[in-house]
């Protein structure tokens, strides 16, 4: 199958490819719900040294800056207690952490997680965290630029491999809240 964005050599929808897919994301595939159907989320096998936006743009295809997201997860902190919460912005935009995070939370203060929190509470690795398969009580804040898209490259949970979802999926992924401003330039 052709992507609908990108240089591939071949898409796969992600119900097909549950054994490329860590147990998380495998596992929200398996179960997923939703008006938009698992089969058009689609993984693409990619190399996991080209991970990093610069690198992977340069090898397939440079529209793709413009439609991939970044899954960033924030720790934040109110009243003493600690909240764990994952945001999607363009990847040519930064998550508003201590503007539009900060204030949607009610957090006193607002950072992103260590490598070793956001790897450790996902099992996803560093540089493929994505929101397909976040913990199921975890608040995931999404731009709305990510949402108006038709599809969007994302983490597959792995630095190996990247899956393309349509944009408005992630409109209905658990806790999601769609959110103007969240990504700034």
């Amino acid at each position: 199958m052709d992507a609908p964005i990108g240089r591939f050599d071949h898409a796969t929808p992600a119900p097909d490819a549950l054994d490329e897919l860590i147990r998380p994301v495998a596992d929200a595939v398996r179960h997923w719900s939703g008006s938009v159907p698992a089969e058009q989320i689609l993984y693409v096998d990619t190399e996991p040294e080209w991970a990093d936006t610069a690198v992977f743009v340069e090898h397939y295809g440079r529209e793709l800056l413009e439609r991939s997201a970044n899954c960033v997860v924030v720790a934040s902190k109110r009243g003493g207690e600690s909240t764990l919460v994952a945001c999607v912005a363009l990847s040519t935009t930064r998550v508003d952490v201590n503007g539009v995070v900060r204030r949607q939370l009610g957090a006193r203060k607002a950072s992103f997680a260590s490598m070793d929190t956001a790897t450790g509470d996902t099992g996803m690795e560093y540089g493929g965290i994505t929101p397909v398969g976040l913990p199921g009580d975890w608040p995931l804040l999404v731009d709305s630029a990510v949402v108006d898209l038709p599809y969007v490259l994302v983490g597959s949970g792995r630095r190996r491999g990247k899956l393309l979802v349509p944009g408005k999926a992630f409109a209905e992924l658990p806790g999601a809240v769609v959110l103007e401003g969240l990504g700034v330039a």
